[in-house]
């Protein structure tokens, strides 16, 4: 499937800003699942450094620098992205006590080994509440990972409702958790926090769902901003698989991934710092449409 995506996120600041520097992670992703055609960031106004480069985990970051006084600032992307469906293979995940062996006799930390999504990160800690929710998802000790990442992720479907305002980009997933309400940021740090917690490797994934469904299929919750889901190691034969609780579905090609890391932190689209004495106020609208829909 072919998407044209538009994203455009904007800052309006109170008082003029002396100055500031951001890293941007609002590309798509160049993956094996998906092909980037054509992509365009535009930056009004326009700013005195740009420098694209390319994070540790393989995201692609642009890093910008202002020096001018300046009120409002607007980020705007233009992409066109070929996403490919995962084929549908049998599950040959192991059950959670073999996965533990092959995590213990795994040496590599490369930027995809999955030693770097088993421990706490700065926004998603190991807690009781959440070890207990994810082993009681869990059927037995013979349950394949797979299925373990799919019962979890569709209880916190089932459990937690979408409510936006009623979370922002701060809330620790304790809050969300003990709230049972969220955004899909909220359900997928929990998700991680539960998958971690019994010992399977998991990420956070960013990026876009499709705007419009097919006919006859629900429009699925977060498609009017930018969407996160999880990202979970099965083992070596499996690898890593991407699941969405937000809508309780496996990612297939309805999903765009822009970058991968260990929680929001490490890809949230706009981070950085500006001069300034006044608050400010922000909005995004994105629009993932299929080539050839109007």
């Amino acid at each position: 499937m072919i998407y044209d995506i538009r994203l455009t996120i904007e800052y309006v600041y109170r008082a003029p800003v002396a100055g500031g520097r951001h890293v941007l992670y609002m590309t798509p992703s160049q993956a094996s699942s998906q092909r980037v055609i054509t992509s365009l960031l535009d930056i009004t106004p326009a700013p005195d450094e740009r420098i694209a480069m390319t994070d540790f985990f393989g995201n692609t970051a642009v890093e910008v620098a202002f020096r001018a006084p300046h009120a409002e600032i607007a980020f705007r992307l233009r992409a066109r992205v070929e996403r490919i469906a995962p084929e549908d293979k049998p599950d040959i995940s192991p059950a959670l006590p073999a996965l533990a062996s092959e995590l213990a006799g795994l040496r590599s930390l490369a930027a995809d080994s999955p030693h770097h999504f088993l421990a706490d990160s700065p926004r998603v800690r190991a807690q009781p509440e959440f070890e207990a929710y994810a082993r009681a998802q869990v059927a037995d000790d013979k349950q394949t990972v797979c299925a373990i990442v799919a019962s979890i992720g569709q209880a916190l479907d089932r459990d937690l409702t979408f409510d936006p305002g009623s979370t922002n980009v701060d809330t620790p997933p304790e809050e969300a958790f003990a709230a049972r309400h969220g955004v899909c940021q909220d359900f997928t740090h929990i998700m991680i926090a539960c998958l971690r917690s019994i010992g399977i490797p998991a990420g956070y994934v960013s990026g876009f769902l499709r705007t419009r469904p097919p006919p006859g299929e629900e429009r699925l919750e977060g498609a009017d901003a930018m969407h996160a889901w999880v990202r979970a190691w099965c083992g070596g034969a499996t690898g890593w698989v991407e699941y969405d609780p937000t809508n309780g579905i496996w990612v297939k090609d309805q999903h765009i991934a822009v970058a991968h890391g260990r929680d929001y932190g490490d890809v949230a689209p706009v981070r950085g710092v500006v001069r300034t004495s006044g608050g400010q106020t922000s909005k995004q609208a994105v629009d993932v449409m299929p080539l050839g829909e109007t």
